[in-house]
């Protein structure tokens, strides 16, 4: 049931990564809303963004304060790199609806990207302090902070180019800068995808298993690449096959499944499940696969799905491989924990059974 109150309603925090819900939730349900707010959702996904504009300007002549609206319209310019018209947007909404972390954050964002750091922390200590358990926030925080690092560390070594530790210490940061994705902080999503934050530029799929998440935040926000990982933790098999090469077996499996569904290969995809498979929600494999190939063949855009170093444990033909993955499409970018269970088919690992929370 939707509330009667004119301000907008926190949605109860999802179990996913680094996300909370969105918060914007209309506050009466009306035609208006019905009609105009998903297919303006469904435009920006298909980046029509000057079409998107159109309809949000359209809902809001009649419904000038509502959140949700005015959240989409931050979004729909931050998309058209109309930056100065986003933060206008998004500052607003702070001075109607201070108790909303969304904004804020989002902002951070756009200063982050005009290497403004100082004012992006504040955004994001507002976030925080409206929101103490806003997980995005703290991270993006920390990655303002590693910029901020960076800009100190220069500073000293302009002053005092021959200072060794100095030196180290800005290695330190561009390393895990440049190796982890930090700097590159994350705005959140439109409603209709409220437990997961937004990007708007995806990057190109890995070809070896990355240590690291890949993320991509504002437009012409820089993505950096991965490296690839050492051997896969593994703990002791029952098998015969050496745990090592058993490992590398594994994470090549793994490689071939994020690789195919990055190339959008639906065959190849497909191909590395199980004909025993047990898919999710009682589906039968026939629906399931349809269902799949319709979100993955049949997205508009390039898709990016990487992982950090996976966790494997091996018992005989049965392998468990826990890690993070990252998905990015236009307009979305995912990070969940995930688990796969693999089991040896002939010289192959497929996956039998597939966990996301």
């Amino acid at each position: 049931m939707i509330p009667n109150s004119p301000l907008p309603q926190r949605f109860a925090p999802f179990k996913t990564w680094r996300a909370v819900a969105i918060g914007l939730a209309i506050g009466v349900a009306t035609p208006a809303f019905a009609d105009n707010l998903p297919e303006v959702q469904r435009l920006i996904k298909k980046g029509q963004y000057p079409q998107a504009l159109e309809k949000v300007d359209a809902y809001l002549t009649s419904k000038p304060k509502d959140a949700q609206g005015r959240f989409l319209k931050g979004l729909i310019y931050t998309e058209m790199n109309k930056p100065t018209e986003a933060i206008a947007t998004f500052t607003q909404l702070t001075e109607d609806y201070p108790e909303l972390p969304e904004p804020y954050n989002n902002l951070a964002v756009l200063y982050a990207q005009q290497k403004q750091y100082d004012k992006a922390r504040t955004s994001l200590e507002m976030a925080i302090r409206t929101h103490p358990s806003y997980a995005i926030a703290y991270e993006n925080l920390g990655d303002v902070y590693a910029k901020l690092a960076s800009q100190a560390y220069d500073k000293a070594l302009q002053l005092d180019s021959a200072n060794a530790t100095t030196q180290n210490k800005m290695a330190l940061i561009r390393d895990l800068i440049t190796t982890s994705g930090k700097g590159n902080i994350k705005p959140v999503a439109p409603p209709d995808t409220a437990t997961t934050p937004v990007a708007s530029k995806p990057v190109a799929a890995p070809t070896a298993p990355p240590n690291t998440s890949v993320v991509a935040s504002t437009p012409g926000a820089a993505a950096a690449t991965s490296k690839a990982p050492e051997t896969p933790a593994v703990a002791q098999t029952s098998s015969s096959t050496p745990v090592a090469a058993t490992a590398d077996e594994v994470s090549k499996a793994i490689a071939n499944w994020a690789g195919a569904w990055s190339r959008k290969d639906i065959k190849a995809y497909l191909a590395q499940y199980a004909a025993d498979f047990q898919t999710p929600k009682g589906q039968s494999r026939k629906a399931w696969e349809k269902e799949r190939s319709d979100r993955i063949a049949g997205k508009r855009g390039t898709i990016s799905v990487t992982y950090d170093e996976p966790n494997i444990r091996i018992d005989g033909n049965r392998a468990t491989a826990k890690f993070r993955q990252h998905y990015q499409a236009p307009g979305l970018s995912t990070s969940t924990n995930k688990t796969l269970i693999l089991v040896r088919t002939g010289n192959r690992w497929l996956i039998q059974e597939e966990n996301t929370r």
